[in-house]
C-alpha cells in the first residue's frame, strides 16, 4: 500500500505533456517523465542517462590525462578501450533518450484521450436537469452553490497570474465544448457562473464543466 503514491499515474493535460516532452528530449531524459508523474519510468530513465553520462565523463577524463601526459612524458602509456567506453556511454544515453521519447509519446496520447473524454462529457445532453438530478450533482460538487438556475463557485489563487492561468485554461475547455461560463475576476479570485441558456436552466454540461474546473484548480 505504501508504494501506491510512488507508482500512481496522474492524468496529464496537453500542456503538461508538452512540457514533459520538452524536458525529456531537450533537457535531461527522465526528468519530464518525473514531472508528469511517471515516477518509476522517470527514475530509471534518469539513472540510465546519468550512468551513460558518467561513462562518457570517465572517457573524457582519461583522454585529458593522456593529453597532459604527452606534454610532460615522451612515451605516454595508452589506455586501452577508451573508444569503446565513449561509445558505451553514448549508447546508454541514447537508450535513455529513446525510452523517454516513448514515454513522451504516451503522455501525448493520454492527454488527447483526456481532452476527448472531457468533450464527450460536455456533449452529454442538452436537456434541462430534473431537481433530483441537480441535488445529486451538487452533492458531488460541494464547493459550488446553486442560485436559481445557475451554479456558482469562487476560486482563489496565490496571485493574479495564477488566476489568469486558470481563466485561460477554463476558456480553452469552454471553447472546445462551445459552452461558456460567466467569469468574474477580482485579482486572485475568479468566480464562475454556469447555466445552459439554450435549455433554460442547468444541464449535464454545466456539471461536467464544473467538475473539470475543480480538477484544474486543484493542480
Amino acid at each position: 500500500m505504501a508504494m501506491k503514491p510512488f507508482l500512481g499515474r496522474k492524468r496529464v493535460s496537453r500542456a503538461q505533456a508538452r512540457n514533459a516532452a520538452l524536458l525529456n528530449q531537450l533537457g535531461t531524459p527522465g526528468l519530464g517523465s518525473l514531472l508528469a508523474g511517471r515516477w518509476l519510468a522517470g527514475a530509471l530513465q534518469t539513472l540510465l542517462f546519468l550512468a551513460g553520462f558518467g561513462l562518457f565523463c570517465v572517457w573524457a577524463f582519461r583522454n585529458l590525462s593522456q593529453y597532459y601526459q604527452m606534454m610532460f612524458n615522451d612515451a605516454p602509456k595508452t589506455q586501452p578501450g577508451d573508444g569503446e567506453l565513449a561509445l558505451a556511454g553514448a549508447g546508454i544515453c541514447l537508450l535513455a533518450w529513446i525510452w523517454s521519447l516513448v514515454t513522451s509519446m504516451s503522455l501525448f496520447r493520454e492527454a488527447a484521450g483526456v481532452s476527448l473524454e472531457s468533450l464527450e462529457s460536455f456533449a452529454t445532453g442538452q436537456v434541462r436537469a430534473e431537481p433530483a438530478r441537480i441535488i445529486l450533482a451538487l452533492s458531488n460538487l460541494p464547493q459550488w452553490r446553486r442560485e436559481g438556475e445557475i451554479i456558482v463557485r469562487t476560486f482563489e489563487f496565490k496571485d493574479f497570474p495564477g488566476a489568469m492561468k486558470f481563466v485561460n485554461t477554463v476558456a480553452d475547455l469552454a471553447e472546445q465544448a462551445k459552452h461558456h461560463p460567466d467569469v468574474d475576476i477580482r485579482w486572485n479570485k475568479v468566480t464562475l457562473a454556469l447555466t445552459t441558456h439554450d435549455a433554460g436552466g442547468l444541464t449535464e454540461k454545466d456539471f461536467a464543466l464544473a467538475k473539470q474546473c475543480d480538477a484544474w484548480s486543484a493542480r
